[in-house]
């Protein structure tokens, strides 16, 4: 008798941790097939069917099911990899890369489209020159537009002789394709870095979204600021060699900042402040790597540049107003 209990729990106990599985099961297939057609979400009803037949015949079988399942699932999902040659939206056609010869680095796929609404831009790609010893002083930017505790975060980099480039981690969507936080889970988007003037990704956000853009600046060495800049554009070219994901919680527009700034300083500690990416400002603020010359929400009260740069009259120099009394 109690051999028949034990039984029954544990054949219960398969059913039970197949729920999750079976959940991760519908989405990834959802994500990945889902636009072949309702016939694809057979195959996690095939597998909710059997893994319930075999539970009827015994907890052994039942797991012995389950396990083969889970062996199936893993390889096939293991087989899913990134690609470089899809048909990309024009604006994350091309990630930023670089040739670097001494201090001098040219930059190749640098974006810098006119954008007339939030979604159609006038595209234009171009070469840049600079030279890391002319790198002045590095920003961190934070754009917000529906929840204060998340945003999209970029870094520029600002040089003596005037040129600013902005490097954002972004997913790399197909042109049919809309941003998903769910599917960045479940390899729905690949990861571009996009390398930009502050004329296009960061006017975008301020004229064509209307975004809340706060601009806040960094506090590093000479040495750092350089070391900084070489691991954005190597993170760029090894992109352009090997693609990976983009997903939602690990490898974001954040998470890449703060694993580039690990190379600069490797005991940078991980905080919540990272994932929930809209109080990143306070996090670097407490590490110092925001100046304490001022007391933090007066430092935030006069980050925000969007309402500035909209009042802006045409031929401004766009990046030097919008910092103006920072």
């Amino acid at each position: 008798m109690k051999s028949n209990s034990a039984k029954r729990r544990w054949a219960w106990g398969s059913l039970f941790v197949s729920v999750p599985f079976l959940a991760w099961t519908f989405l990834a297939v959802h994500f990945q097939l889902g636009a072949l057609g309702w016939w694809v979400y057979a195959l996690p009803v095939l597998i909710a069917g059997m893994v319930l037949w075999a539970s009827t015949m015994g907890a052994k079988r039942a797991w012995a099911v389950l396990g083969i399942m889970v062996v199936m699932v893993v390889v096939a999902w293991a087989q899913v990899r990134p690609l470089q040659n899809r048909d990309w939206a024009p604006e994350l056609s091309r990630g930023v890369q670089a040739n670097i010869d001494g201090s001098v680095v040219q930059l190749k796929n640098v974006r810098d489209f006119r954008w007339r609404t939030r979604d159609d831009g006038k595209a234009r790609w171009i070469t840049k020159t600079v030279d890391l010893d002319k790198l002045e002083h590095v920003d961190f930017i934070r754009t917000t537009w529906a929840s204060e505790a998340i945003a999209h975060t970029m870094i520029s980099f600002g040089f003596s002789d005037g040129q600013y480039v902005v490097f954002s981690a972004e997913i790399r969507r197909e042109k049919h394709e809309k941003f998903s936080e769910l599917g960045g889970f479940f390899k729905k988007f690949e990861l571009v870095l996009i390398g930009a003037t502050e004329e296009d990704i960061v006017k975008l956000r301020t004229h064509a979204r209307n975004e809340d853009v706060s601009i806040y600046r960094l506090t590093m060495t000479p040495e750092q600021r350089r070391s900084l800049f070489l691991s954005y554009v190597g993170l760029g070219n090894d992109l352009a060699a090997q693609p990976r994901w983009y997903q939602t919680i690990t490898t974001n527009c954040t998470t890449v900042i703060w694993k580039l700034a690990r190379v600069v300083a490797p005991g940078l500690p991980m905080d919540w402040r990272i994932l929930l990416s809209g109080y990143t400002q306070d996090y670097l603020y407490d590490l110092g790597v925001i100046a304490h010359d001022r007391p933090l929400d007066e430092i935030k009260a006069k980050a925000h540049v969007t309402e500035k740069a909209r009042a802006l009259p045409d031929g401004a120099d766009y990046s030097v107003a919008i910092r103006q009394g920072l």
